[in-house]
């Protein structure tokens, strides 16, 4: 574990995020939802800036990444950090480099004085399930995500 080492990405990386944006979705039965391309992830990630990513490398090799954004909590009053994406190849799991990503973000949090840290996990993804709960994590169970496609979005902003 102590050879895994962060860094943040840069443009130049954009690929990689992409390959392992893929490579998340076809772990998660969801390649054929992928539409984001080299160019929209450079336009959102590195001249808007809406999101931030933080890529662990072995030994100089790229073992996976972690995509992440700010959100805001009234009842706070602070913003929290937001993780949308956790992946590890999976030659490297096992390895404690999952707690890795998750120290080194929560290390962000404490640095920019976020009150939260929080993701999402997919019902049946059970090893992930049990790795957050072995953490402390604690399950918002009485919280349904909802959700607005881009079609549905369009109609309702008519």
């Amino acid at each position: 574990m102590n050879k895994l080492k962060f860094r943040f990405a840069e443009p130049k990386d954009t690929k990689l995020i992409l390959t392992f944006i893929k490579e998340l979705a076809v772990y998660e039965n969801m390649l054929d939802e992928v539409v984001a391309d080299e160019e929209t992830l450079n336009k959102w990630l590195f001249e808007k800036k809406k999101a931030e990513v933080i890529i662990g490398e072995v030994e100089n090799e790229p073992i996976g990444f972690a995509l992440f954004f700010h959100n805001f909590s009234t009842f706070l009053g602070k913003s929290g950090i937001y993780l949308e994406d956790l992946y590890i190849r999976e030659e490297y799991r096992k390895n404690g480099y999952g707690k890795g990503f998750l120290k080194k973000l929560a290390q962000i949090a404490k640095e920019r004085d976020c009150g939260r840290l929080e993701w999402s996990c997919l019902d049946w993804n059970k090893p992930s399930i049990d790795f957050y709960l072995s953490l402390g994590a604690e399950p918002m169970d009485e919280w349904t995500v909802y959700r607005l496609t881009r079609e549905k979005i369009d109609r309702l902003a008519k």
